[in-house]
């Protein structure tokens, strides 16, 4: 079993992939430092792990910062593959999204810009968390993104979890206190994990 490691306060340390043939992985598109997004990434994790199901997760914010030069696009720094074989080798993604500016933020755009095409994402199921400090709770940069995941032939599982008023659903250690969005998210999960099994016997 693969075990991913939570580094305090409440922030999620990327998984080691290299032996492991098929697992989910849970994507943060954010790469601000201590963010809310991450936070409810750490509670996430927690349920995933509660049902025998441990993720695999990217944090944008450990992103080399090499990736970033003009070059990559030709050709992508060696610290950029434990990257690409955690999106490679998901069963599933599970992408944890803030809404910035009515949109998704920019470097998630570029780390998809950043992966192979078109296999990265192909076949492959996704399924949404959205969180926003508003009233939103990113429904646009979901939507943006569900477009996005069409066109790179992933599949949608149609049950989202969007959380508008972020700062009123987390106590003081960071954590989901409201019970109903903890439980939309174990319902999510009972759910996206038996929909990526039965994707996986098709």
């Amino acid at each position: 079993m693969l075990m991913l490691n939570l580094l305090p306060p409440k922030t999620c340390q990327m998984a080691d992939v290299r032996h492991v043939s098929r697992m989910i992985t849970l994507l943060i598109a954010t790469n601000r430092p201590g963010s809310n997004t991450e936070k409810v990434a750490a509670h996430i994790v927690e349920i995933y792990k509660a049902r025998n199901t441990p993720l695999a997760v990217i944090d944008l914010h450990q992103l080399p910062p090499e990736i970033f030069a003009a070059t990559s696009y030709a050709e992508k720094p060696a610290s950029f593959a434990p990257f690409q074989e955690a999106i490679s080798k998901a069963s599933g993604i599970i992408i944890v999204t803030p809404e910035y500016n009515g949109g998704f933020p920019g470097v998630f755009k570029y780390f998809i810009d950043m992966l192979k095409f078109p296999e990265s994402f192909n076949g492959k199921p996704f399924a949404f968390v959205g969180l926003s400090a508003g009233i939103g709770g990113a429904g646009r940069p979901i939507e943006q993104f569900e477009t996005l995941v069409s066109y790179l032939r992933g599949l949608i599982f149609p049950q989202t979890v969007m959380v508008p008023g972020i700062f009123n659903h987390l106590d003081e250690a960071g954590r989901l206190k409201t019970k109903e969005v903890v439980e939309r998210l174990e319902k999510q999960a009972d759910g996206f994990i038996k929909f990526v099994g039965q994707l996986g016997k098709a």
